[in-house]
């Protein structure tokens, strides 16, 4: 996240408004909802967990136990069950 300081970018009547409620503070001003991404979407995190989810559901349908993934895929066997029991939206 980028600063910018607020009186090189708002009008002045706009930034006496704003330091009605905030002055000399940092804000947080948020994308319009359509223009956000979701989470994991920029780095790709978001593809590989889905892939990886995937695939363990895939071997527990081959046979594979939940100790077996837990050991597999170094994680939790809640974990494992979370992902293999999940019911599809």
């Amino acid at each position: 996240m980028e600063y910018i300081n607020a009186d090189v970018v708002l009008p002045e009547e706009l930034l006496k408004e704003v330091q009605k409620y905030i002055n000399g503070g940092m804000i947080y001003i948020p994308k319009p909802k359509g223009l956000r991404k979701g989470w994991g979407v920029n780095s790709g995190h978001r593809t590989y967990l889905t892939q990886r989810n995937d695939q363990i559901r895939e071997s527990f349908l081959q046979g594979a136990n939940i100790h077996q993934l837990s050991d597999q895929y170094f994680l939790s066997c809640d974990s494992i069950k979370k992902i293999v029991y999940k019911k599809s939206i």
